[in-house]
This record gives structure tokens, sequence and C-alpha cells, in this order.
């Protein structure tokens, strides 16, 4: 098979791969990876260039409850503040806990493994920090899954 044959195959593959990935991740709903359709939870991929996110590394209740955490993280920030590596959410206690934040980022840790998590209860317990980190580019995608 000539050079120009094979990229034209290559490329060809290439194009129904990423045609069939975007039917499976079609309609992500903003806010993390999840989407209802017709009443259903969906489990799906989230591909944004090296960034994996695979919810189906949950179990259908798991899901329910992670999404539950992630609107109530999403809403509930105090503050964010972009670090050198990442971004930091702050919240108040009385809004979110600690054991919270740590039952989310179990659960997280499931489906997206390329985030580096650090936790904090500063200022004598009135104020509770989640830090996501990572790789290069983690931060785009920090941006662009929790609405930056």
């Amino acid at each position: 098979m000539n050079k120009e044959w094979k990229q034209r195959i290559e490329g060809t593959s290439r194009r129904i791969a990423v045609a069939a990935l975007g039917l499976t991740i079609a309609g992500i709903a903003a806010g993390h990876g999840f989407r209802e359709q017709d009443g259903k939870d969906a489990a799906r991929i989230r591909v944004d260039g090296k960034f994996y996110c695979n919810i189906k590394a949950l179990a259908i209740e798991e899901r329910a409850r992670h999404k539950e955490l992630t609107e109530k993280l999403l809403a509930a920030r105090n503050e964010t503040i972009e670090t050198e590596k990442g971004y930091e959410f702050q919240y108040l206690p009385d809004k979110v806990t600690i054991a919270e934040v740590a039952e989310w980022v179990v659960a997280e840790s499931k489906c997206c493994p390329f985030f580096d998590f650090h936790m904090d209860l500063e200022n004598q317990g009135k104020l509770v920090c989640l830090r996501l980190t990572g790789s290069a580019g983690i931060k785009d995608f920090i941006r662009s899954e929790f609405h930056l």
C-alpha cells in the first residue's frame, strides 16, 4: 500500500473514531459530564485533549450523588483563585463541609484520575478549600468544566 493511501485510510479511521466518540459524548451537560436523556442517567466519557473523564467508573448511585455534590460545589463557591498549576475553590463551611469536599474528591478521582486534589480547612475551620491541579493543560480543562 502506498503512503498516500495509507494516510487516507488512517485519516478515515480517525474521522470514524472521532465521529463515534462524538456521538458517545454528544450533549454532555455543563457541570461535569452528566446528561439526563429521557429521564435516565447516561454514562459518558468526556474527551478534552488529553483529559478523559470516565463516569462509567462510577455506579449509577455514585453518579447521582456525585452529580448532586458537583452542582452544590459549583453553586456554593465563595471564591475562585487561579494558581500557578490550577485553581482553588473556597467555600464557607456552613455551605460546604470538608466531608462533602472529601466525598466529591473520592468519586472524582475515580472518573478523572488526572487531577491532583488538595483539600484544606483553614482560618481555624472558617474556610474549606479545594485546589485542583494537574499536568500541562489542566487549567483550560478546569475552566471549561467548572465554568470559570
